[in-house]
């Protein structure tokens, strides 16, 4: 294979295409070059959840766990290590990617440990921490789009470091990311930042929302018909938001000094629901300058079979709004719908990052043994 028609039709539509998974098998077996060389691939993502995983499987990890026992590590210094490993072995292998895009993308996200979500300033330290311990350019930080979160992505910024801003699932926090994310930058000029060398995404979660509200329809009369259209919409909107910040004065004046639109990036793009075509959230989010963020099952359905259409999203502001209003009237509440897939989010994430911690002190104790 030297390359995929239907994502290549993705690429050339202005969506980047990352992989939602990262494991050191994936490194070491030569599946994530492949994937580069073969499949458009010009980032990954990681999460907590992803890692948990890939751990469970330790056989790739068993020399570095056996040194690290040897030292004596601590179960969170190993954590540390192992992780910042497979993103630092990883943004290697993304280094003429990130190159021949400028530093646009050939991007790998490594996330602050999710315990830290609702403390800005210990996400601060991590973040700062974890840059430091990568030293990679196309490296980015994860930090969650929590109400703490928000001031820890502008601190983040303003010294300098990118950011994956993630677990964004409404309009109005991705407003607030995006105000977050120019206060970064404005306070990164003010330090003496090169803003050309500074980026970031919004990871706005698609699937997900999706889930919750079909969920909720389903006990609705007259439900049935708005089934599968939130998440569509609301991502649409999403981007109409984007369009709307970025085209201002206030990112103009920034754009001047080098800076960098924060493309959103669709995140949750594997479908929930079996019944639903598994390239929707690919075919239907089609649109200039966006991530689209991929599981592995996702990415290989959109090279078989995606509908690339062109732009799918701008210009569908209004008939979004329609759907939302129509979702309203019918009795969903959607500010509800939000807060309980953030809750949900962060904590999904905090669980999976302490069965890693489990997963690690297990093969900790066993390599002393």
């Amino acid at each position: 294979m030297t390359g995929n028609n239907n994502l290549k039709a993705l690429s050339q539509a202005g969506v980047a295409i990352w992989l939602d998974d990262l494991s050191r098998q994936r490194i070491n077996s030569g599946n994530l070059t492949e994937l580069i060389n073969n499949y458009e691939l010009a980032g990954v993502t990681s999460n907590p959840t992803i890692f948990a995983k890939a751990l469970a499987d330790a056989a790739d990890y068993d020399e570095q766990v056996r040194q690290l026992a040897a030292r004596g590590a601590s179960v969170d210094q190993a954590v540390r290590e192992i992780t910042t490993t497979d993103i630092r072995d990883a943004a290697d292998l993304f280094r003429e990617v990130h190159r021949r895009t400028d530093g646009l993308d050939g991007r790998i996200s490594l996330e602050v440990d999710p315990r830290l979500a609702h403390d800005t300033e210990r996400t601060v330290a991590e973040a700062l921490d974890l840059a430091k311990a990568v030293d990679r350019p196309n490296m980015f930080v994860k930090i969650p789009a929590t109400a703490a979160g928000l001031p820890a992505i502008t601190r983040v910024l303003a010294e300098g470091v990118s950011v994956n801003v993630t677990l964004i699932f409404s309009v109005q926090r991705h407003r607030e990311v995006m105000d977050a994310y120019l206060s970064g930058l404005e306070q990164a000029k003010a330090n003496g930042h090169d803003l050309s060398r500074i980026a970031s995404v919004a990871s706005f979660f698609v699937s997900r929302v999706d889930a919750e509200v079909d969920k909720r329809l389903e006990k609705l009369a007259g439900g049935e018909q708005l089934r599968g259209k939130a998440a569509i919409a609301n991502a649409r909107l999403a981007y109409a938001a984007y369009e709307e910040v970025f085209s201002g004065e206030r990112f103009q004046a920034l754009k001047q000094q080098g800076a960098r639109v924060q493309r959103p990036l669709w995140a949750s793009t594997g479908v929930k629901d079996p019944t639903y075509s598994d390239t929707r959230y690919v075919d239907e989010l089609v649109a200039p300058d966006t991530v689209n963020t991929m599981p592995e099952a996702t990415l290989h359905a959109a090279a078989d079979h995606a509908d690339v259409r062109g732009d799918a999203v701008s210009g569908k502001a209004a008939s979004s709004q329609d759907v939302f209003d129509s979702l309203s009237a019918l009795g969903v509440d959607l500010d509800d719908v939000y807060a309980v897939l953030e809750r949900e989010g962060v904590e999904k994430f905090e669980k999976s990052w302490n069965e890693l911690l489990d997963s690690v002190s297990e093969q900790l104790e066993q390599a002393k043994q």
